[in-house]
């Protein structure tokens, strides 16, 4: 069986907008910085995180 690497944090690299991923609510919270209301967020997970836990 695969096992997936979710991210944990993510951040916006326009705004600074931190986000923790909440198992509790399986979703993304605001976790420090709210960060601009009508930002288009660009994430800073990319084509460099491996979503397959080794």
């Amino acid at each position: 069986m695969v096992e997936l690497n979710v991210p944990k944090r993510r951040r916006c690299l326009r705004c600074g907008r931190e986000e923790e991923f909440d198992e509790s609510v399986h979703g993304w919270v605001v976790s420090s910085s709210a960060g601009e209301t009508y930002c288009i967020h660009d994430w800073d997970i990319n084509g460099t995180h491996n979503p397959i836990a080794e």
